[in-house]
């Protein structure tokens, strides 16, 4: 789907709340010239490419809470839905660059445009700050036969396209993170048979009822199901162990350099002035710094991975590099 099209689609899904704002959401006709001593100078919005109480759209609401305090100006969430995301990414890329747009950019846009859906990319933005991550995991139940990642690699390898995964639709976060994982593993990407879901969720509830042998999501999202040991976690897809789990191996510890991660973060449109994305960078550092947002996310069972707009960036930079290699090899990639 290309970004002209999109126009159209995003006129049609826009939400009431939205259509009150869309004198923020303006396409530009060039650079702003407002400047940080003066912004905010109006109440300001967050576009949210999903659906209302969903992960990303706690976030986001977290967020513009967070920064009428700091920023003394209305902020509020338009939820824009569609198009696997790209409806409301591509509202905050065509939004007035004067910083009183902002979108809560996801993993998505790293790979959207690789599989076709949209022409976005990250460099339609101007990066301000990543707020979250979440590394990929792959889990079994308890009773499985597999103890270990050697074990599930062993069988999968004497199996070809016998085991069976989950945890996301085709082509989703999850579905690239396995890819991507048993392609440096050396692993035919159909040597595991991926059975497409609506979340991982479901996906879990499957794997529990015996329906399917493995599931990969994020930590978080299987918590409950962990700590009551009816799934172990087997490897988590993370550059370094997590805190709270010291014991579970990272990919790289078992021999397989592969991270992934699915990631939120805070974008203004691309040709928002330098200073005014410093300036929400700056106060994104002070808000993740606080007490309310390390309770926020314990509560969500999210993992905070602050990068400022200029870090930010250069992980923009390489995810993009990162997932296009593994959608070309996987075959979902669209011209």
């Amino acid at each position: 789907m290309k970004i002209e099209k999109l126009n159209t689609k995003i006129s049609a899904t826009i939400s009431i709340a939205g259509i009150a704002l869309l004198g923020a959401c303006q396409p530009a006709s060039g650079p702003s010239t407002g400047t940080a001593a003066d912004f905010p100078s109006k109440s300001g919005s967050i576009i949210c490419p999903w659906a209302p109480g969903g992960g990303t759209d706690r976030m986001a609401r977290f967020m513009a809470d967070q920064l009428q305090k700091e920023l003394g100006k209305p902020f509020v969430v338009v939820n824009q839905t569609g198009g696997s995301g790209a409806v409301g990414h591509s509202a905050g890329a065509l939004a007035k660059p004067d910083g009183h747009t902002l979108t809560m950019a996801t993993f998505e846009l790293s790979t959207m445009h690789w599989m076709g859906i949209s022409d976005l990319t990250w460099k339609d933005y101007a990066p301000v700050a990543e707020l979250n991550a979440d590394a990929a995991a792959i889990m079994v139940r308890s009773d499985s036969p597999w103890n270990s990642l050697k074990d599930l690699i062993g069988y999968i390898e004497a199996n070809p396209g016998k085991l069976t995964m989950s945890g996301t639709a085709t082509g989703g976060a999850w579905d690239l993170a396995r890819a991507g994982f048993q392609l440096e593993a050396g692993i035919p990407v159909d040597a595991v048979r991926w059975i497409p879901s609506k979340g991982s969720a479901p996906s879990i509830v499957e794997l529990l009822g015996g329906h399917i042998d493995a599931v990969c999501c994020s930590i978080p999202e299987a918590i409950s199901q962990i700590e009551a040991g009816q799934l172990r976690a087997l490897v988590v897809m993370s550059p370094e162990k997590l805190s709270g789990h010291p014991d579970l191996p990272t990919a790289i510890d078992e021999g397989v350099d592969w991270s992934a991660v699915g990631w939120r973060g805070i974008v203004a449109p691309k040709g928002t002035p330098p200073d005014i994305v410093k300036k929400i960078s700056d106060v994104c550092s002070k808000i993740v710094a606080s007490a309310e947002f390390e309770e926020f996310m314990r509560k969500n069972g999210f993992a905070t991975e602050w990068k400022s707009n200029e870090a930010f960036a250069v992980f923009l930079e390489e995810q993009d590099a990162q997932w296009k290699d593994v959608i070309e090899a996987t075959g979902y990639a669209r011209q």
